[in-house]
């Protein structure tokens, strides 16, 4: 399989290359030239199928002869061990909870396979290699875990200053090692920006090799679309394929979720819940996409103003609007819907959403108030507790993780930067 970039302008790329380098020298993103349709055996077995068969036999076609079927399966086997319940809450709206892994978030799919195939790859080569990684929230502990004392292995995390939750920041900050983090002193967006120019500047890449652990990258990319295929063993209408509502900020979820379902996965349809941060929405209703400054929300994860992995989505669809919105349709939430849907729905039926996950709930919802024919679910990102907006709406975090009354006895590392990209180059130039 080789991967060529959305702006078209960069040589092929194999899956190796691709994940070494992360992104294309033309600072598109990297997408496979084909994607690969699951056999019918695949399918007629599929219910008893084990999570790492499913997560081997999706991948494969992806990473090709890069990496041998054995290394691959226990790759996958390292990276989906642990639980994926789908959860029902009323009659026709279930959840698909994602935050049994080390950091108690969904990225941790995606942090624990690139990690495992960096290490691989990193084999290959003597240069000392650096992970930078811009997050929003969950991808920075998420990936601090994933790679902590990866050896040959450094990692850059920016994040935004005083616009990610204190258990979040903790994840993020208090490993030390080979983990350097950095509050930004900007947005998310500011944060990725940074990140990208790093990886486009050929006089710090003639110096050291750097690659990127965003959703950007291909092997943390592709890998989320083994939950949707877990959470379809779980579906209980055989005769009606569920609507998928996904939390949306940089729409790398999704987009693996929409990949997944080209491949053979059946899905009435996508839902993209949002929140202020409407760029999509909006886009789906004029044709036009038209990016702005991200604003802080009570769903932070999701405070995105320029959505990089959408180009993607679009790839899917040719550039096709009125297929795409056949297929996709989205939501824009305000703090104000989400803090009541987050009561309602712990009044109503117990259950605590996180932000994010209330904002895919009510996504859901509404959908369906429209549709009472269909049913579906919705992902829940990350466990409550990772944000403190949760006790003061809800009452309650509910049980709290071992992992995270463990988190506050280690002392925050970091290092205040400005969002300029010459005070980060010094910083990666220090590194080598």
């Amino acid at each position: 399989m080789n991967f060529f970039s959305t702006n078209k302008q960069s040589v092929k790329a194999s899956f190796r290359e691709a994940v070494l380098n992360g992104q294309p020298p033309d600072k598109g993103l990297y997408f496979p030239e084909k994607i690969p349709v699951l056999s019918a055996d695949f399918w007629r077995d599929f219910k008893r199928k084990t999570k790492e068969q499913i997560a081997f036999e999706v991948i494969k076609s992806y990473v090709g002869d890069e990496i041998s079927e054995e290394i691959l399966f226990e790759i996958c086997s390292e990276t989906v061990n642990f639980d994926f319940p789908l959860v029902k809450i009323t009659e026709n709206i279930a959840t698909l909870e994602l935050f049994y892994g080390a950091t108690l978030a969904f990225k941790d799919i995606g942090a624990r396979f690139m990690s495992r195939c960096l290490q691989y790859f990193s084999r290959e080569t003597s240069e000392k290699t650096i992970v930078i990684v811009a997050t929003s929230g969950d991808t920075g502990g998420a990936v601090a875990n994933g790679f902590y004392n990866v050896d040959g292995v450094e990692v850059v995390i920016l994040y935004p200053q005083g616009k990610v939750s204190r258990v979040q920041e903790l994840q993020l900050t208090t490993l030390g090692e080979n983990i350097s983090a950095f509050e930004v002193k900007g947005t998310f967006d500011d944060c990725q920006t940074l990140a990208k120019t790093a990886l486009a500047d050929e006089d710090l890449k003639r110096k050291v090799f750097l690659t990127s652990a965003n959703s950007i990258n291909v092997a943390r990319w592709l890998p989320q679309q083994f939950y949707y295929f877990y959470a379809l063993q779980q579906w209980q209408d055989d005769k009606n394929a569920p609507v998928i509502s996904v939390p949306s900020g940089n729409f790398g979820n999704i987009c693996a979720g929409i990949l997944a379902h080209v491949s053979g996965l059946p899905v009435a349809k996508f839902i993209a819940a949002t929140n202020a941060n409407d760029v999509i929405p909006r886009f789906l209703q004029s044709g036009k996409i038209e990016t702005k400054s991200s604003v802080s929300t009570l769903s932070n994860a999701m405070d995105v103003g320029n959505p990089s992995n959408f180009v993607r989505i679009l790839e899917i669809f040719d550039n096709d609007f009125l297929n795409l919105k056949e297929k996709l349709e989205a939501v824009s939430v305000s703090d104000e819907t989400t803090a009541r849907t987050m009561r309602d729905v712990f009044e109503q039926y117990n259950y605590i959403l996180d932000p994010h996950g209330a904002v895919g709930f009510y996504g859901l919802q509404k959908h369906l108030e429209k549709n009472p024919a269909q049913k579906g679910f919705f992902l829940e990102t990350a466990h409550p507790v990772k944000f403190d907006s949760v006790k003061n709406i809800v009452g309650t975090f509910g049980a709290i993780p071992k992992a995270v009354e463990n988190l506050f006895s280690r002392e925050k590392q970091s290092v205040e930067i400005e969002a300029d990209y010459g005070d980060l180059k010094k910083i990666l130039l220090e590194k080598i």
